[in-house]
């Protein structure tokens, strides 16, 4: 079960894909979107990665951060990222910390949960089951989010 609308999101600092430190703090004052996705290079993935890709202007000109996680190490991240020109960040959880706390830790990988949270810290959003679509989804938070 993935955490509630309401609840303060939980802190963490992890690792990126070039390697540098990255804290949900780095961005208070903006929306972020922390999409959790099973693996690097999957089809499902690769099309879920792609349309934030496809999207990825929009976002910036709404003042709101992408940000992937996955349980894949930064080697992994930079060669998906590097093979679908991803222009956003993603983040390594590769002890599976940032997973559990956001209740969303699968057999081993991260489940494909998305969850939109506020300048403020706060979770407004989120996307999960039947309403993720991996091809549109970059679009339909966009659309549920009215921006």
């Amino acid at each position: 079960m993935s955490l509630a609308v309401g609840t303060a999101a939980p802190a963490f600092t992890v690792k990126d894909t070039n390697g540098n430190t990255v804290s949900l703090s780095d961005f208070a004052g903006k929306t972020v979107v922390l999409y959790f996705y099973p693996k690097d290079d999957t089809p499902g993935c690769t099309l879920e990665a792609q349309s934030f890709r496809d999207n990825y202007t929009e976002y910036q000109g709404k003042d709101m951060v992408v940000l992937g996680v996955s349980m894949d190490d930064e080697a992994s991240h930079k060669m998906f990222t590097e093979k679908y020109g991803l222009p956003f960040q993603l983040l390594a959880d590769v002890d599976g910390a940032l997973t559990k706390a956001y209740d969303v830790e699968g057999a081993g990988y991260s489940k494909r949960v998305t969850y939109v949270i506020d300048g403020s810290g706060q979770i407004t959003k989120v996307f999960e089951g039947a309403n993720l679509k991996t091809q549109t989804h970059a679009q339909d938070i966009l659309a549920e989010l009215g921006a």
